[in-house]
């Protein structure tokens, strides 16, 4: 079996898959790839399925040398990647000779990047799924971010290489938005009129203190009407949730599964992948769509993704 040798690990390095779903009763968000839309696009790319296990580097990438030889894609955020020194294009198949080295740098932009490899990168599933859930330490490879001197098993695949990319009108229609839409939240209600206005008209900071279970925004406080305080219960992906001081927070992939703070919106899931590649001391704003414009949304996204000319050969 093949393997990649990890020389440098980059600043936060994790196997990721799309989560696990389905385990939050039990207290256990589903982790994944904080942009499933870069995993999903790399892993078309070496002719995976889409829920493949991958590489998701977070603002330094990693070195990784391929005794043995790989194919692989790069998605996601532009790290300066090169191959033995060559630069190494994002969004396409890239054949790696055995004994070549790929070393990414420091985000040009986004967050995130995704190193996806032919066969997926081999780990022991938790609960169904390779994704590493840094809070808990479990799945992933050793329940862990990757150190130097780790050696990773890739999975079985048969196959020549062929080139491959992503449709450049593709990528377009796909790329990260700052302007997040959201849906209203289920106590947006406990919101004045002038405290919802203020929250879709103003614009919001990353705070640098924000990771995968949440993005700690900063700018003019939410404050609510009511100002009482409320049963904890269940909380969802993107759920916007605002703080007794008045900021709010974007929960994320490995959210608390339950909450006690009013949330005044929720970020639509074609957006949550815009999400991932936001990084500390980024802008954003919120519009509010309807349930139906998000599902529509939604539906739009995933015939981009199942679209025969997403790729180009």
């Amino acid at each position: 079996m093949s393997v990649i040798q990890v020389q440098a690990p980059g600043l936060l390095t994790t196997v990721q898959d799309l989560g696990r779903e389905g385990f939050g009763p039990l207290g256990v968000s589903p982790s994944g790839a904080a942009d499933p839309v870069s995993l999903r696009l790399g892993n078309r790319l070496v002719a995976n399925a889409e829920s493949a296990a991958a590489l998701e580097m977070t603002l330094l990438g990693g070195t990784f040398s391929f005794p043995d030889g790989a194919i692989v894609a790069l998605t996601g955020s532009d790290f300066g990647a090169t191959l033995d020194g060559a630069p190494a294009d994002p969004w396409m198949s890239i054949e790696v000779r055995p004994g070549q080295t790929l070393r990414l740098g420091p985000a040009r932009s986004g967050a995130r990047c995704y190193l996806c490899v032919r066969g997926g990168i081999a780990v022991k599933p938790f609960l169904g799924s390779a994704s590493t859930h840094i809070l808990s330490g479990l799945g992933g490879f050793e329940g862990r971010a990757l150190r130097k001197g780790d050696v990773l098993q890739i999975g079985s695949a048969t196959g020549s290489f062929r080139r491959r990319t992503i449709a450049s009108q593709a990528r377009d229609r796909l790329a990260p938005r700052q302007t997040l839409r959201v849906t209203p939240g289920p106590q947006s209600t406990c919101f004045s009129e002038s405290s919802l206005r203020s929250f879709y008209s103003g614009t919001y900071r990353v705070g640098e203190q924000s990771n995968r279970m949440g993005l700690r925004l900063e700018g003019a406080p939410v404050t609510q009407s009511s100002g009482g305080e409320m049963i904890t219960e269940g909380v969802s992906l993107g759920a916007v949730q605002v703080t007794h001081g008045g900021l709010p927070i974007i929960l994320f992939v490995e959210q608390q599964t339950t909450g006690g703070y009013p949330k005044i919106a929720n970020v639509v899931s074609a957006d949550i992948h815009c999400v991932g590649q936001l990084r500390p001391r980024d802008e954003i704003r919120f519009e509010q769509v309807t349930l139906e414009a998000a599902r529509s949304l939604l539906a739009e996204q995933e015939k981009l993704l199942a679209s025969d000319e997403l790729i180009l050969e």
